[in-house]
């Protein structure tokens, strides 16, 4: 497929377009990337008087994926709030669920992947909101966190390297662009793969990034862009994706391990090679640039896969404000 067929399919996907969804809320709210918590980054983050950051994200899931497949979106709840505080530079402290469900019984695996869950990363379940009464199946988790040094997704400069670090060793869960790499492995191996974030943070390496959520690389790119009033060039010739992947499919997948980091060059090569370290794949993919775009180039092909100038997609930038 040419470059100009992969940006415009990608621009065009529900996965990416979903995203739209939350400008609609903010402005309603009145909020903006200078507002408290700075919305816009995968967790708020309050600054506390003794020094460093206190956390709080949360996740709420589409109704259809709690019904398919409701133990793993126990596990996901969570898996990606987890993921959220790390890519904050932060450390999980505790968990929160909200669910809804017809009875008890229909509750079983979701509540099971919950607690699953929680056991193997080590974050503790401290309470919630319980529905037995519902019509449907469904679920909200949110998750509390402190940082001592920030990775923000506000602080991409142009010149930046973007680092994609991605856990190949996984599979596609059924009907969903979700890549699974955090079953059926040692609970220290998930928990150390996600200490490697804060400890980035801390040593000085990381200063700008977000984790990969629904949207995939070139959404959670989009968004880190127009955060960071930057823009980014994404070489789909150095994108590491898995064997027998599609690389389309790829760039919109949500995977269970996954993050954007844009580095100062100089930190490049220590940056990969700690990931490497936790067999976890991690590659330069592009740069960060001066315009208002993420474009993606394959040899001397060029499109633009999301202008935001154009086209705002959070509407939460450091520069904009709400009525």
């Amino acid at each position: 497929m040419e470059v100009e067929a992969i940006a415009a399919d990608l621009a065009a996907h529900p996965s990416i377009r979903g995203k739209l969804d939350i400008a609609a809320s903010t402005a309603a709210l009145g909020l903006s990337g200078r507002a408290v918590g700075r919305p816009g980054d995968d967790a708020a983050a309050i600054a506390r008087p003794e020094g460093g950051w206190d956390l709080f994200a949360g996740e709420g899931f589409m109704p259809q994926f709690v019904q398919d497949d409701p133990w793993f979106a126990g596990w996901c709840g969570v898996m990606v709030n987890l993921s959220d505080i790390a890519a904050m530079g932060g450390r999980a402290t505790a968990l929160l669920d909200a669910i809804w469900a017809p009875d008890t019984a229909s509750a079983d695996a979701l509540l099971s992947g919950l607690r699953e869950a929680a056991s193997a990363y080590g974050v503790p379940i401290v309470g919630g909101h319980t529905n037995l009464r519902s019509t449907e199946l469904n679920l909200s988790v949110s998750v509390t966190g402190r940082a001592k040094r920030l990775i923000s997704s506000f602080e991409a400069q142009p010149g930046d390297v973007l680092i994609a670090s991605i856990d190949h060793r996984g599979q596609y869960r059924p009907r969903f662009d979700n890549w699974c790499a955090a079953l059926d492995v040692p609970n220290a191996r998930l928990r150390g793969d996600l200490e490697l974030l804060p400890q980035l943070a801390e040593a000085g390496l990381v200063d700008a990034g977000k984790d990969i959520s629904q949207g995939g690389i070139v959404g959670t790119a989009l968004m880190l862009a127009e955060c960071s009033g930057c823009g980014f060039d994404i070489d789909l010739q150095a994108v590491p994706v898995p064997p027998g992947v599609d690389l389309a499919r790829w760039l919109r997948t949500f995977p269970s391990f996954g993050f954007l980091l844009s580095v100062r060059p100089e930190c490049l090569a220590e940056v990969c090679s700690l990931f490497a370290a936790r067999d976890i794949h991690a590659a330069a993919i592009g740069r960060a640039t001066t315009r208002s775009s993420v474009d993606l180039t394959l040899g001397e092909e060029r499109a633009t896969f999301w202008d935001y100038a154009a086209s705002p997609y959070l509407s939460l930038s450091k520069d904009t404000a709400h009525a």
